[in-house]
C-alpha cells in the first residue's frame, strides 16, 4: 500500500510540474508576442496613385520591421477603397472607425476627400494622415488630430512669382480646376505675385467635369486677352485635356509662356507621351528629391514588385506621392512603438436610440498620445527629412523643369534663401536671385529659345484707343483739328514723340487717337479727368501733355517721362538802372552801410588818440582836430590822406584798417559795376511770400494741376485769375495786379520755355521749382506696355529723333529764358564781412588798450598822489591835461624838423630844468626873458616848438629860427 501510495504521489508531482513549466511557456511567448496597432488605409485603388501608395505603405512595413524586429508594436494594415469620391472616403473612414476602431488613417488621396475625413478623426481622436491632399484650405491648425505628411501647395508659389519676376512678365492668369485643390493656391499665389508687381487681370476656372467644349470656350476666351502667361494648377487628369485642347488651337506657340504647379509636374513620366509632346515648352515646378542609395535600391524593388504582381502591364514609374507614402508609414510606425501603445481600444460613448452612424463610434484612448508622439517625430526618408512643424511636412528646395521630348529636364533650383540658381548650395546676392541668367537653356513653345513677352494685342482686331486732351492753351504740345467730313488730324510735339516711340517698339501696336472732346468738339475735361477715363477703360492709354503727379498716379501708370518740368514763378522784368536815381546805395545794405561808417569814425578817432601827444598833424585847436579826425578816417578810402602817421601802434592798425578797405572798395566797386551791366534787366519780385503777403494777383492756366499747388501754398483763392493762351497771358501782365492783371504767374517749364520764346525780353523766372516728374503717357496701372514704351522713350529721346521733334515744334528758340539774366539782385550784406569787422576791432582794442596802458604807466605818481588836495576828478583831469600836451620824450620831438640834431632843444629844455628847480614860484617876468638869455635869443623867430616836462607844472617854450636853432626858452608854472 505505501508503496503504491508513494508512485501516484511521484505522479502527480511530475504532472504538476509539467504544467507549470507549459504555463511558463506560454506566459513567455504571450509577453513576446507584439502589440497589433489597428490602422487604417482609404485610398482609390483604381488610381495609379492610390495603388502606388498601398504598394509603398506595405514595403515600408516590411522594411521597417524587418530592420527592428524587436520592436514591439505592429501596423495592421485595414485597406478600405474611396472608390474615387468623397461620400465613398466618408464611409470608408465610418466603418474603419465603428467596426474596426482603427487608431490612424492613412489618406485619402485628394483634397476633396479630406475635409470630411477630417472631421471625423477629429471627433473620435484618432490621426489622419495625408501623402497626397495639398491644398492649403486643409491646415492642420483646423484640427489637432490632421497630419499633412505632403507639401502644402502654397509652399510653391514663392518659387513660381520668382520664375515670373525673373522673365519681367507683369500681368499673369492663373488656370485651375474648380474645387477644393484647385481654389486653395489662389489667394496665396496672387499675395506672392503682388510682391513682384505681376498682377492678375483675370481668373480662369474649369470644372473638374468639364467637357472639351467648356475647355475649348475658356481657352478661347484667354485669346482674346492681352495676357500670354497662364500657370496651370490641376491634377493631370484634366491638365493632360488642357494642354491637348491649347495645342491644337495655336496656344503652344511663341507668343504663349506656360507655367506648371507640382500637381502635373510631379507626374510627367506617367503622363501620356503625347501629351507630354504637346506640352514642349512648359515650365514647371516640382520639390527636389535627392538621388540617395537608399532612393535608388527602393526603385529598383519598387519596379520588381509590381512587375510581379502584373507581369504584362506597363506600369507608371514611381513619383514623389510613393515617396511621401513610405515615409508617412515609417514615421506612423516610429510613433506608435515610442508611445508604447498597450490598449489600442475606443471608449464607447452613450448613444441614444436615434443616433446615426456618424454617433456610433467612440474615442480613441490611444489618439492623443499617439499624435503628440508623431507631431515629435523627425527622421531621414526617402523623399528628404521628414519633419513636421505645426502638423506640416517642411517644404525642400524646388527643382524648376522644362519640358522637352518625351520629359523634363531640369534648368534650375529655387529655395527661400538664395532665390533661383542653377545649382543647389551656391548663394546669389540680391539682384542675381531675380536674374534669367541664373536658369539654364531653356525651350520656349514654338521651340524658341528667347523667352516670350508675355503679351500681344488682342486677337479680335481692335485698335487701342489713345486718348488726346483737348487744349488751345500751347497748341504746339497737341492740337486736335476737325475736318468738315468730321475726321481728325491730331498734331503736336506730344503726339510726334507717341508715333516715333510705338515705331521703335519691337512689334506693331494699331492704335488710335481719340480726342478727349464734347461732341460738340469742345473742351471735355482737365488732365485729371482724362487720366480717370483710362481708370474706367474708356480709353487704353493717353498722348499729350500729361504730367506725372501724385494723386493721379494712385489710378493709372505712367511711362517714363519724355521732357522733364516742373514749376516756376514767372514775373515781368524791369530796368533798373534807367529808372533808380539811388542805385548807387544798392550794393550794400543799410546794415553794412551804418557798420562801415561807424567803422571809418572809430579808426579815424583811434588813431588822433595814439598820434595826438607825439604827432604835430594831430594837434591843434578842438574844432580843427574833429575836422582832421574825421578827415582823416574817410580819406584812407582813397587812399588820399596827407597826414603822417608816426606810432607803431597806429601802423599796425592801419595796415589791417587798409585791408579791409580795399576789400570792401573793391566789393562795392563789382557789384556796382554788376547793376549797371549785367543786372540792368531785373525780376519785380523774386519772393513767393512777398505776393501772400502783399496779397497779389497771380496767374495760372486754365484747367492744370497749378491751381491746386497755389492753393497748397496758401495762395487767396480769389487773387488766382485763369488764362487760356500765351496772348492773355501777357495781357494780365500788362495790365498789372492793380488793374484786373497779375504780378506773377506759375506755369510748368515746357509752357514757360514757349512762352518766354514769344516774350523773351519782358519776362523772366524766378524762385524755386516745384519739381514735377515731366510730360509722360499714360496707360492702365498693370499694363505690360509700359516698361517696352519707357525703353522706347529712353532710346528716342537720347537719338537724333527727340532734336529734330523740338526744332519742328519749337525752333531754335524754345531756350530763350537764357538770354535773360536770372542773377540775384541781393545787395551785398554785413553776413559777408563780418570776419573782417571783428578782426578791426580785435586789434583796435588791442591797440588802445596797449597806449593807454603806457599813458597811465608814465603818469602813475599821478594817480597815487596823497597830497590833501588831490581828488579822483582832479587827478583826472589832471591826467587829461597831460594827454593834451606834447610828449617830449617822443622820438618826434628830439630831432629838428629840417634834419637837425636838435642840440637847442636840449639846452632849452636843460634850462627849464633848472628854472624848475628854483625854490621861488614864477609870478613875475620869465628869468629867460629879462636877463641875458633874451639877448641870446633875440634874434630868432618863425618856429617855436611848445614842450611839457614832466616833473611838476613847469611849462617851458623854446622858439627856433629858421636854422633850427633855439632863440627863446620861457618857463612858467
Amino acid at each position: 500500500m505505501e508503496k503504491k501510495y508513494s508512485s501516484h504521489f511521484i505522479f502527480q508531482l511530475l504532472f504538476f510540474f509539467l504544467y507549470i513549466k507549459i504555463l511558463t511557456l506560454e506566459m513567455a511567448a504571450a509577453r513576446t508576442q507584439p502589440v497589433p496597432i489597428r490602422v487604417g488605409l482609404v485610398l482609390d485603388m483604381n488610381d495609379y496613385i492610390g495603388d502606388m501608395g498601398s504598394n509603398c505603405i506595405s514595403m515600408a512595413l516590411s522594411d521597417f520591421y524587418a530592420t527592428n524586429a524587436h520592436y514591439k508594436t505592429r501596423l495592421q494594415i485595414h485597406s478600405r477603397d474611396s472608390n474615387g469620391d468623397a461620400v465613398g472616403a466618408a464611409a470608408a473612414v465610418l466603418d474603419l472607425l465603428k467596426n474596426v476602431e482603427v487608431q490612424a488613417i492613412l489618406g485619402p488621396l485628394t483634397s476633396v476627400q479630406a475635409n470630411f475625413m477630417i472631421n471625423l478623426g477629429d471627433k473620435a481622436q484618432v490621426p489622419v494622415i495625408t501623402f497626397s491632399a495639398t491644398s492649403p484650405s486643409l491646415s492642420s491648425l483646423r484640427s489637432p488630430y490632421f497630419i499633412r505628411a505632403t507639401l502644402n501647395d502654397s509652399s510653391q508659389v514663392e518659387a513660381i512669382s520668382a520664375v515670373i519676376q525673373a522673365f519681367g512678365w507683369r500681368e499673369v492668369v492663373p488656370i485651375y480646376v474648380d474645387n477644393e485643390f484647385g481654389e486653395g493656391i489662389i489667394p496665396f499665389l496672387t499675395d506672392a505675385l503682388e510682391q513682384v508687381n505681376a498682377r492678375v487681370p483675370y481668373r480662369s476656372a474649369i470644372p473638374s467635369l468639364a467637357t472639351d467644349d467648356q475647355i475649348v470656350a475658356e481657352l478661347y476666351k484667354l485669346m482674346t486677352m492681352q495676357t500670354r502667361v497662364f500657370i496651370v494648377h490641376m491634377l493631370t487628369n484634366l491638365g493632360s485635356r488642357l494642354f491637348k485642347k491649347a495645342k491644337q488651337l495655336g496656344m503652344m506657340s511663341e507668343d504663349y509662356a506656360w507655367i506648371i504647379t507640382d500637381g502635373i509636374a510631379n507626374e510627367l513620366y506617367s503622363m501620356d507621351p503625347l501629351v507630354v509632346e504637346s506640352m514642349l515648352g512648359v515650365i514647371g515646378v516640382k520639390p527636389h528629391i535627392s538621388r540617395t542609395k537608399e532612393f535608388d535600391s527602393f526603385t529598383v524593388r519598387y519596379k520588381k514588385r509590381l512587375h510581379q504582381n502584373t507581369p504584362t502591364a506597363i506600369s507608371p514609374d514611381l513619383n514623389i506621392f510613393g515617396l511621401w507614402a513610405y515615409d508617412s508609414a515609417i514615421a506612423l510606425a516610429i510613433a506608435a512603438e515610442k508611445a508604447r501603445l498597450t490598449n489600442a481600444s475606443y471608449q464607447r460613448t452613450v448613444i441614444s436610440t436615434n443616433s446615426t452612424d456618424l454617433e456610433a463610434f467612440g474615442v480613441s484612448r490611444t489618439g492623443l498620445k499617439l499624435i503628440q508622439v508623431l507631431s515629435s517625430t523627425s527622421f531621414r526618408g526617402l523623399a528628404g527629412k521628414f519633419l513636421l512643424v505645426d502638423g506640416q511636412l517642411q517644404s525642400p528646395p524646388y527643382e524648376i523643369v522644362n519640358v522637352v521630348g518625351p520629359g523634363a529636364r531640369v534648368i534650375g533650383y529655387w529655395t527661400k534663401e538664395n532665390g533661383i540658381s542653377k545649382k543647389l548650395n551656391i548663394r546669389n546676392s540680391n539682384a542675381a536671385m531675380k536674374s534669367r541668367s541664373n536658369f539654364g537653356s531653356i525651350i520656349w513653345p514654338g521651340d524658341k529659345t528667347s523667352p516670350p513677352k508675355g503679351w500681344v494685342i488682342p486677337t479680335n482686331g481692335k485698335k487701342m484707343r489713345i486718348g488726346v486732351p483737348i487744349n488751345d492753351c500751347f497748341t504746339e504740345f497737341v492740337h486736335v483739328t476737325w475736318n468738315l467730313d468730321n475726321s481728325i488730324e491730331v498734331e503736336g510735339y506730344c503726339i510726334d514723340v507717341f508715333d516715333a516711340v510705338m515705331a521703335a517698339l519691337p512689334y506693331t501696336v494699331p492704335y488710335e487717337y481719340i480726342p478727349f472732346a464734347t461732341p460738340e468738339h469742345k473742351y471735355a475735361g482737365t488732365n485729371n479727368d482724362l487720366a480717370y477715363q483710362v481708370y474706367l477703360g474708356n480709353y487704353d492709354a493717353v498722348a499729350g501733355d500729361v504730367t506725372i503727379i501724385a494723386n493721379r498716379s494712385q489710378f493709372v501708370d505712367f511711362t517714363l517721362p519724355f521732357i522733364a518740368s516742373g514749376v516756376l514763378m514767372v514775373v515781368p522784368v524791369k530796368d533798373y538802372k534807367s529808372k533808380n536815381a539811388w542805385v548807387f546805395l544798392k550794393p550794400l545794405t543799410w546794415e553794412l552801410w551804418l557798420t562801415s561808417f561807424c567803422s571809418f569814425v572809430f579808426i579815424g578817432f583811434l588813431i588822433w588818440i595814439l598820434e595826438h601827444r607825439i604827432n604835430e598833424d594831430f594837434r591843434g585847436p578842438p574844432g580843427p582836430q574833429l575836422g582832421v579826425i574825421l578827415w582823416f578816417a574817410f580819406s584812407i578810402m582813397v587812399f588820399a590822406h596827407k597826414e603822417k602817421v608816426v606810432s607803431n601802434l597806429a601802423r599796425f592798425v592801419l595796415v589791417i584798417w587798409f585791408l579791409v578797405v580795399l576789400i570792401l572798395t573793391q566789393s562795392y566797386t563789382a557789384s556796382l559795376a554788376s547793376m549797371l551791366t549785367v543786372q540792368q534787366l531785373q525780376p519785380t519780385l523774386t519772393d513767393v511770400n512777398e505776393l501772400i503777403r502783399n496779397k497779389e494777383y497771380v496767374g495760372y492756366q486754365e484747367g492744370s494741376f497749378v491751381y491746386g499747388l497755389l492753393k497748397r501754398l496758401n495762395f487767396d483763392e480769389s487773387r488766382l485769375l485763369p488764362y487760356n493762351s500765351p496772348e492773355q497771358w501777357d495781357e494780365l501782365f500788362s495790365k498789372g495786379t492793380g488793374n484786373g492783371g497779375i504780378a506773377a504767374a506759375f506755369e510748368e517749364i515746357p509752357y514757360i520755355n514757349v512762352f518766354l520764346a514769344k516774350y523773351c525780353s519782358k519776362y523772366t523766372t524766378v524762385g524755386p521749382t516745384y519739381k514735377t516728374d515731366g510730360f509722360a503717357f499714360v496707360f492702365p496701372i498693370g499694363s505690360p506696355l509700359v516698361p517696352d514704351v519707357s525703353r522706347a522713350i529712353l532710346n528716342i529721346t537720347e537719338g537724333e529723333k527727340m532734336v529734330e521733334i523740338e526744332k519742328k515744334w519749337f525752333g531754335n528758340n524754345a531756350k530763350c529764358t537764357n538770354s535773360v539774366n536770372l542773377l540775384s539782385s541781393e545787395s551785398l550784406g554785413l553776413d559777408s564781412f563780418w570776419g573782417l569787422f571783428m578782426i578791426v576791432g580785435i586789434t583796435a582794442v588791442s591797440a588802445l588798450m596797449i597806449h593807454v596802458i603806457r599813458f597811465l604807466h608814465d603818469h602813475w605818481h599821478v594817480i597815487v598822489d596823497s597830497s590833501p588836495d588831490s581828488t579822483i576828478s582832479s587827478k583826472i583831469k589832471e591826467l587829461l591835461q597831460r594827454f593834451d600836451n606834447r610828449d617830449l620824450s617822443a622820438h618826434t620831438f628830439r630831432k629838428d624838423r629840417n634834419g637837425g640834431d636838435g642840440e637847442a632843444v636840449e639846452r632849452a629844455m636843460e634850462s627849464h630844468e633848472n628854472i624848475q628847480h628854483r625854490p621861488s614860484s614864477f609870478s613875475g617876468a620869465s628869468p629867460l626873458t629879462d636877463g641875458p638869455a633874451s639877448a641870446v635869443f633875440s634874434d630868432y623867430s618863425e618856429q617855436n616848438i611848445s614842450f611839457r616836462r614832466e616833473q611838476g607844472s613847469s611849462v617851458g617854450t623854446v622858439i627856433r629860427n629858421s636854422q633850427g636853432e633855439a632863440s627863446q626858452v620861457t618857463a612858467e608854472s
